[in-house]
């Protein structure tokens, strides 16, 4: 049976604004291409959250704080430490209460969900369709900092939540694992080459994470139709154990968020997808 607990939509929020135990993390950021092509610019969203977010809503700098900086990986997880230090400052602990949001692709958001889940917290939910169904609704929005009162967050790492490489490479050595590509078509079949080397991991099935959501509204498609997109992956106590990759480990997470409000908690993320996978010319890459 489908389950919709991590997901709220505008009306909701807007009802528990004001309660002293919840935190609003605006997860914004950006990918910026140029138009003729080239690699992807990772730009954190500051500057948009200062122009006009929810009121009471903290940002949270997923390129920057909230990723390790001795990576030579964008995105990378960051030691529990980091991520302790920045959660408490923007007042998440143990009392507290996460709905994470972000301006563009809800990609953002997810990470943020997936992120806490990962170090321990699970009193997190999504902004279904994100500022965008906050301001379709005539909610109000703030220009002004909120002041919030550090909190003792404490990481305690789920590490049955991540792959590694090495992960990788058990799968492809012949253990029973789902790989899952959450990127186009067209780059899963290696005929777009965004930042890194054409192709997919050997094996991979392909469930585009914008797939998963209605491009009219930003808001995640209907539980019937996800699980319809997601065939057997969606199958709460699915025996078949999944790991799911993107480009960087951001749009991996809108299928695991996907899979678990329709019930699969258990998939786990390659943090380090194709960006790392595809930096070893020794490892192999699929196209067509």
């Amino acid at each position: 049976m489908a389950t919709r607990e991590y997901l709220v939509d505008a009306p909701g929020l807007m009802s528990e604004l004001g309660d002293s135990r919840l935190r609003v993390i605006d997860a914004t950021a950006f990918l910026r291409r140029e138009v003729a092509g080239g690699p992807y610019e990772v730009e954190g969203g500051r500057l948009n959250f200062d122009e006009a977010h929810i009121p009471g809503a903290v940002f949270a700098d997923i390129p920057g704080e909230l990723s390790e900086p001795a990576s030579r990986f964008n995105f990378t997880v960051p030691g529990p430490e980091r991520f302790a230090v920045a959660m408490g400052a923007l007042g998440v602990g143990p009392s507290t209460r996460v709905v994470a949001y972000s301006s563009d692709a809800p990609m953002w958001a997810c990470r943020i969900w997936w992120l806490l889940r990962y170090f321990g917290f699970d009193d997190v939910r999504v902004l279904d369709g994100g500022l965008a169904s906050w301001r379709k609704a005539g909610y109000p929005l703030s220009t002004e900092t909120a002041a919030t009162a550090p909190a003792p967050f404490v990481a305690k790492v789920r590490p049955e939540l991540l792959a590694t490489k090495d992960d990788i490479l058990a799968v492809l050595a012949g253990r029973g694992t789902c790989l899952v590509n959450a990127l186009s078509p067209e780059t899963f079949r290696g005929e777009v080459n965004p930042y890194f080397r054409p192709g997919r991991i050997p094996g991979s099935l392909n469930v585009p994470a914008h797939n998963l959501i209605d491009q009219h509204t930003g808001c995640f498609r209907p539980a019937f139709e996800l699980a319809a997109e997601l065939g057997d992956l969606a199958h709460a106590g699915q025996p078949t154990p999944a790991i799911v990759y993107c480009g960087g480990g951001i749009s991996a997470t809108v299928d695991i968020f996907a899979l678990a409000i329709l019930g699969r908690d258990d998939v786990r993320l390659y943090d380090g997808s194709l960006n790392e996978w595809s930096a070893d010319p020794r490892l192999a890459l699929e196209v067509g």
